[in-house]
């Protein structure tokens, strides 16, 4: 038991490092701005505009977002990912992070994608045996089999993944990122689904398929 606490203890801390001291947004100049987030917005900011600090209450600084399961078979991959941001949690505006709940079946799949403006640090809350993976620039691929309590850093915008292995139970994550807007990129989605489509020679070309090849992806990724 002494040895588990220890080990949420360091996990606490290197939660705390990562958002608080390698976050990318920019620092704030007051103690807080609570998102105004009424309409109508005539003019666009770097974030949102800020209510009077004056109106500021407890309830804009906490939310109930993440309490709730999301539903993992509404995709056929078999994850849902519930974020904080400026709506459900006003009094996160300006200080660069973003929580995440990540509910994952059995045998599901968070696919492989980027968040282009944070690193990320996720805690398993819940299961038994989950895969955590990214890869660097050099085409390095890094993994590990996490359980619960075990936590896993995924650099500033590289490609990483999660795989529950566990064929049956369910897993439950939370992630810390460090941006108020960090943004998530399928790698997938984006080569195959965009708007346009990307040229069926230049898919073919890079990555050695047919065409029969790239009209079955697209389709199946509903492109």
């Amino acid at each position: 038991m002494a040895t588990l606490t220890c080990s949420f203890i360091l996990f606490f801390y290197l939660f705390l490092i990562i958002i608080f001291m390698v976050r990318s947004d920019p620092e704030p100049l007051q103690d807080y701005c609570v998102a105004q987030t009424q309409p109508p917005q005539t003019f666009f900011l770097n974030g949102a505009p800020c209510i009077n600090p004056a109106d500021a209450s407890p309830s804009h600084f906490t939310t109930t977002a993440l309490s709730k399961a999301g539903d993992t078979a509404a995709n056929p991959l078999g994850f849902n990912v519930t974020l904080t941001n400026i709506r459900n949690l006003p009094g996160v505006n300006t200080l660069g992070l973003t929580m995440a709940r990540v509910d994952i079946a059995g045998n599901g799949l968070v696919p492989p994608h980027t968040h282009p403006r944070a690193s990320e640090v996720t805690i398993v809350i819940k299961g038994s045996s989950l895969l955590a993976g990214f890869v660097d620039t050099s085409n390095r691929l890094f993994t590990q089999q996490l359980r619960e309590g075990d936590a896993f850093v995924f650099p500033k915008g590289l490609i990483h993944f999660l795989y529950n292995l566990d064929s049956k139970a369910p897993a439950l994550i939370i992630s810390g990122l460090t941006s108020q807007n960090p943004g998530a990129q399928l790698a997938s989605a984006a080569t195959f689904t965009t708007k346009p489509s990307i040229p069926d020679d230049i898919l073919k070309k890079a990555f050695q398929i047919n065409g029969q090849d790239v009209s079955r992806i697209r389709r199946n990724l509903g492109g």
